[in-house]
């Protein structure tokens, strides 16, 4: 999987290249099907980069290789999905 992760990856490379950016590959779970990137250049201060990680590389990730569960930010805190409600 790790490979199919590593090709796809140079395939979106232009696209975010194209905006000031880049995208690098850190790490691919096989077991849980997580795909770490870091995003760099202007990715890093980029208010859409969220959007471009989830919408783009993640949905391009899910599609073209199979396994592959989510994709992360290198180094971000992970994003709390859920909310308790106190009543």
């Amino acid at each position: 999987m790790e490979e199919q992760v590593r090709k796809t990856i140079e395939v979106i490379r232009p696209a975010i290249q194209a905006d000031n950016g880049d995208i690098f590959l850190k790490s691919v779970d096989e077991a849980s099907g997580v795909v770490t990137v870091e995003l760099t250049g202007a990715c890093v201060s980029c208010p859409a980069s969220t959007v471009t990680l989830k919408a783009g590389v993640e949905r391009i990730l899910k599609d073209r290789v199979p396994g592959v569960t989510s994709v992360e930010q290198f180094g971000a805190e992970p994003v709390e999905t859920e909310s308790a409600v106190s009543l």
